[in-house]
């Protein structure tokens, strides 16, 4: 075990990836530092207790107790919701996240998801398994509607995605006077959400998780969607009544629905939704590619230089010196 580390990779992993890897990820971008993964609740003790940065899913309350030297807390999510935002603010510890790394996969499995639907793809897949060699009828995504609520970092991906497909694009932001990459900017407001949501083919959820967007897409809202419509969930399961969903998928209120995130989640394996063949199930994976760790190890290293000169941090959470 490495003593006096400059940064701490606490063991909890995530999605099947091995912190084993980040650790070393993060060593070749920062071979002038001490880098420690620990292994065990006993090394995360010692090595907390001495390290400068500390990386991983959150950081227990109790290990903050035995910190003198802890400067940053480097979230490898993008949410922050689960980390002690309180505990870490008293002791004045920045906390950066992993907000954009998965921007890039996420945006691929989106464009992925419309054009199986688009095309049909899912029941082609039924036919093959069924061993039917029967034709049925695709659609064309060209000339489509689609509506990406949210225009961070993931929804300006599939804005870019798009491009080439010859589709309309309506954007929906926080401040729609800023504009955006989308051929239209609409806001979060009921009205303008509807205005939206009744000319959309695709409607693709890239938003935060907040109380504005927490049952954004209810039943009133998947009601003034077209028959035709899919909804594609990239964001956070909860920006969804489930309920509303499942009766919409029932009763074909919408063509479809493809769901990276559910809620509940994960979901249990008596639910509904599983069994309904107008709806795409992934278990949360679209952000995560061979590419992740080192996505991530980029901006804990720009961060940790920038610790050092004193310029601002990448990724922001928490910033003592702003607060």
């Amino acid at each position: 075990m490495d003593t006096n580390p400059d940064i701490v990779v606490l063991r909890e992993g995530t999605e099947g990836l091995s912190m084993e890897s980040y650790a070393e990820t993060l060593r070749e971008r920062l071979p002038d530092h001490t880098i420690a993964l620990a292994r065990t609740p006993k090394e995360e003790r010692e090595l907390v207790a001495q390290a400068r940065i500390v990386t991983g899913i959150s950081i227990d309350e109790s290990l903050l107790e035995r910190t003198d030297r802890l400067e940053l807390f480097a979230c490898i999510f993008a949410g922050t919701d689960h980390v002690p935002m309180n505990a870490l603010a008293d002791q004045g510890v920045a906390v950066t996240n992993a907000g954009g790394i998965h921007a890039p996969g996420i945006a691929e499995q989106t464009i992925a998801n419309m054009l199986v639907f688009a095309r049909r793809l899912h029941e082609g897949w039924r036919r093959k398994e069924n061993g039917e060699w029967r034709h049925f009828q695709s659609y064309e995504f060209t000339d489509s509607t689609v509506t990406i609520v949210g225009l961070g970092s993931i929804g300006q991906e599939i804005v870019q995605r798009l491009e080439g497909f010859e589709v309309e694009t309506i954007g929906i932001r926080y401040t729609p006077q800023k504009g955006g990459p989308t051929d239209e900017v609409l806001g979060f407001g009921e009205n303008d959400v509807h205005e939206a949501f009744a000319r959309s083919d695709y409607v693709v959820l890239a938003c935060p998780l907040t109380d504005l967007t927490r049952g954004l897409v209810g039943e009133a809202e998947l009601a003034t969607l077209p028959p035709n419509a899919v909804v594609v969930n990239a964001a956070r399961g909860p920006i969804v009544d489930t309920d509303a969903l499942v009766s919409a998928l029932q009763f074909e209120g919408i063509r479809g629905a493809a769901l990276d995130v559910t809620d509940p989640e994960p979901l249990p394996a008596d639910h509904l939704l599983w069994d309904l063949e107008n709806c795409l199930i992934t278990p949360h994976t679209g952000g995560y590619t061979p590419k992740h760790w080192d996505r991530l190890a980029d901006v804990v290293a720009e961060n940790v230089a920038a610790l050092e000169t004193g310029d601002g941090l990448q990724n922001v959470v928490f910033d003592p010196d702003s607060s």
